[in-house]
C-alpha cells in the first residue's frame, strides 16, 4: 500500500536542469513514430545525453508495447539516480492503464526531477500533483523539431531556472474579471474527464485554489460539452478559481453547432470565475512549456497569465 500524501505536505520542485546532464526519454502511452522521434531526439541530444530503453519504439496495437514494458520503463526513469529529467516521446493513449501500479508506488520513491510532456501525459502530471510534485506541461520529443525556436527556448529556459515570463494578449471569456491566484493544474480535457472517479481526481480537488489548464485535439464540440459536464457533475472543479485555455485543434463541428470555445465558455460560466483563452500550447504549431503545480495569477483585466514563483529549485 502506498503512503498517502497529506493535504498539508509542501510542494516539491525539481532541481534546475543543467545543460549536459543526462535525461531519459520514455514512451508511457502510444507507439512512437520513428521519423518524427529521430528528428526530435536530435534536438534534445544537442543539449543533453539521452538515455532510453531498447523497447521505446515497440508497438502493440495502439500502445508503445504492453503495460509491463511501459510501466518498467517509467519506473526506471523515475528512479535511476543518473537521470536528471524525464521527457515523454509522445502522447496518445495508455498511461491510465498503468494507474493501479502507479498508485502502489510509495511517494517517497518519487523523485523531484522534471517530467515533461502533455496530452496523455496528463495522467502522469495528475499522479505527481497528487504527491505535490511540480512538473512541466510541455512538448513531447516528437514535437521538438517542428516547433518554432521561441517554444524550444522557453522549454530550456524553464528547465534551467529562468523565471517563467507572463503570457499576455489572451482573450477573456469568463464570468469574472477579478484577478485571482491559484495553482496551475490540468492538461488535456478528455484525459482529465477520465480521471473522475479515480484516485487522481483528488489532484484537482484537494490542493487549494486551482487555475485549471485545458487543451484539446480532434474532439467535436458536443464531446467537449460531455467532458466538461462530467467534470462539473463529479465535483472535480469545485476548487477551480480560474480557467486558462490553450489550443483546441480540429475541434470543429457542423456550422449549426457552437464552437468548441463557446462550449467551454457556456459550460464553465456557472463557476463564476475568470476564463482566458489563447494560451499558445497544445497540439498545434505552438506548445509553450508551462509549469504545473506552481502558483499563478490570472488577470482578466490585463488578459494575462502570470507566474508567481519559479518552478525549479
Amino acid at each position: 500500500m502506498a503512503a498517502k500524501t497529506s493535504q498539508v505536505d509542501p510542494w516539491r520542485k525539481p532541481l534546475r536542469l543543467r545543460q549536459g546532464e543526462p535525461v531519459a526519454v520514455i514512451a508511457p502511452s502510444g507507439p512512437v513514430p520513428a521519423e518524427r522521434f529521430a528528428a526530435g531526439l536530435a534536438v534534445l541530444s544537442a543539449r543533453h545525453p539521452v538515455m532510453q530503453s531498447s523497447g521505446l519504439l515497440s508497438q502493440q496495437g495502439f500502445l508503445a508495447g504492453d503495460d509491463g514494458r511501459r510501466l518498467a520503463e517509467l519506473r526506471w526513469a523515475l528512479s535511476d539516480p543518473q537521470v536528471h529529467a524525464v521527457f515523454c516521446a509522445r502522447g496518445g493513449h495508455g498511461a491510465l492503464r498503468l494507474l493501479p501500479s502507479l498508485l502502489a508506488i510509495d511517494p517517497l520513491e518519487l523523485p523531484t526531477r522534471p517530467v515533461v510532456g502533455f496530452s496523455d501525459v496528463t495522467v502522469l502530471h495528475a499522479l505527481l500533483a497528487l504527491h505535490r510534485r511540480v512538473t512541466i506541461h510541455g512538448p513531447v520529443v516528437t514535437q521538438l523539431a517542428e516547433l518554432p525556436e521561441v517554444d524550444r527556448s522557453a522549454l530550456w529556459s524553464l528547465l534551467e531556472g529562468e523565471p517563467p515570463s507572463d503570457i499576455s494578449e489572451l482573450l477573456s471569456i469568463g464570468a469574472s474579471s477579478l484577478p485571482v491566484r491559484g495553482r496551475l493544474l490540468g492538461g488535456n480535457l478528455e484525459v482529465l474527464s477520465r480521471l473522475c472517479g479515480t484516485a487522481l481526481q483528488a489532484a484537482l480537488t484537494d490542493v487549494g485554489p486551482v487555475v485549471l489548464l485545458l487543451e484539446e485535439v480532434t474532439e467535436s464540440p458536443y464531446r467537449i460539452d460531455r467532458a466538461l459536464t462530467q467534470l462539473l457533475l463529479s465535483g472535480a472543479l469545485r476548487s477551480v478559481v480560474a480557467v486558462v485555455v490553450g489550443d483546441l485543434i480540429r475541434c470543429e463541428g457542423p456550422a449549426t453547432h457552437p464552437t468548441a470555445l463557446s462550449v467551454i465558455a457556456e459550460r464553465l460560466w456557472t463557476l463564476g470565475v475568470p476564463i482566458l483563452s489563447g494560451v499558445p500550447l497544445g497540439h498545434g504549431t505552438r506548445n509553450r512549456a508551462v509549469p504545473l503545480g506552481v502558483e499563478v495569477e490570472v488577470n482578466a483585466r490585463r488578459n494575462a497569465l502570470s507566474f508567481v514563483e519559479p518552478c525549479v529549485a
